[in-house]
């Protein structure tokens, strides 16, 4: 099983990204691990796509997708310019991706399933009064799909944000609906994290199993307990980030 998620690691680092998708990834993850901080200016337009030995149109393209996601904001005379953390769209799932491909801060780790807790928790709540049988049957079939191929490889893993995509629309409610995006960037992001050295060893399936259970009652304090279980076992589950070295600005 090991040897899959090496596997697996190896096909993710070579997946195909445009030109442009590549320098935002790189200029990303430089933002969001600190090698570049809030304030700084990058290097100028002309002077980067020298360096970086690509076109113009390419780096301008990198650079709106950097501030479409709030990292960045480009002013005239002034240059483009390292936003707050305050303004970058946290569950944007390239932001995740980015963040979690060096080392996320531990505040900003269990910031992370505080949310998770705050919002499925609730959501598993409603669902447990509003959850129709076929979306039941759905979340049923993303666990034994689950169960059959574990999160250490892609089949699994979508299963899972199956599961908890199918939970939030089990709410009724369009709100809760519209963070599906995040949740599940968010599942699948830690997910590949907290397996980074070695497979997980405990089986989640039981878990959401438990929630499910809940739901299909119509139990919608059970199902809200459950569900805080689950992301605080997941949080167990999840290695605390090693410490960053300092890093030195090109």
């Amino acid at each position: 099983m090991g040897r899959l998620v090496k596997i697996e690691r190896v096909k993710r680092s070579r997946a195909p990204l445009r030109l442009h998708g590549t320098i935002a990834r790189d200029l990303g993850i430089g933002i969001v691990s600190g090698l570049y901080q809030p304030g700084d200016i990058l290097s100028g337009e002309v002077a980067s796509s020298e360096r970086l030995a690509v076109s113009r149109t390419a780096y301008r393209e990198a650079v709106r997708i950097l501030a479409a996601k709030g990292l960045v904001e480009s002013r005239p005379k002034i240059g483009t310019k390292v936003s707050s953390r305050e303004h970058w769209q946290l569950l944007d799932p390239d932001v995740l991706a980015w963040t979690f491909d060096s080392e996320p801060d531990l505040e900003l780790l269990n910031s992370l399933f505080e949310l998770r807790d705050i919002i499925e928790s609730e959501a598993a709540a409603l669902a447990a009064v509003r959850r129709t049988e076929a979306q039941l049957k759905v979340m049923r079939q993303a666990l034994e799909r689950m169960a059959r191929f574990t999160i250490a490889i892609e089949a699994g893993r979508e299963a899972d944000q199956e599961f908890h995509a199918t939970l939030l629309r089990a709410t009724g409610n369009p709100y809760f609906i519209s963070l599906t995006t995040g949740v599940n960037a968010a599942v699948n992001t830690t997910n590949m994290f907290k397996q980074r050295d070695r497979p997980l060893e405990r089986d989640p399936v039981p878990d959401h199993m438990r929630v499910l259970e809940a739901i299909a009652a119509k139990d919608a304090a059970k199902a809200k307990r459950r569900m805080s279980e689950l992301i605080r076992l997941a949080r167990a589950d999840t290695p605390t980030p090693r410490m960053k070295r300092a890093k030195k600005r090109a």
